[in-house]
């Protein structure tokens, strides 16, 4: 069974910084696209930056010179540095993991982590 945890949420001053976790269990981890989405109240979910497993990272325009993602394949982690947050960075942050494994295509989601920024 695979499983995608996420961990680092919290409240931050604008202008701060957080460091969000993404583990995965359950496959071997190199072999995934890993991707970093929120989703804010009201909002629909989006990109805010993926690493594909062979090592394309893509970043959201908002979030380019402030977030990045780095990956460790042999902790199964994933990491979201975000720096000089702003009040809109407010949402839910989830982590995704994809990939083909054997005869089975995984897409499987974390629960989320809360990240509120206040002004």
């Amino acid at each position: 069974q695979v499983q995608v945890v996420e961990s680092g949420g919290g409240l931050v001053q604008a202008g701060g910084s957080l460091r969000l976790s993404c583990v995965v269990s359950g496959i071997p981890f190199s072999i995934l696209d890993i991707g970093w989405y929120r989703q804010g109240s009201g909002k629909q979910r989006e990109l805010v930056v993926s690493w594909s497993r062979d090592d394309i990272v893509n970043t959201a325009d908002y979030a380019k010179g402030r977030f990045t993602i780095s990956r460790d394949n042999a902790k199964n982690t994933a990491i979201l540095q975000m720096n000089v947050l702003k009040s809109e960075d407010t949402a839910v942050y989830y982590c995704n993991a994809r990939g083909r494994w054997g005869a089975r295509t995984y897409n499987t989601w974390g629960p989320g982590t809360q990240v509120t920024v206040s002004s």
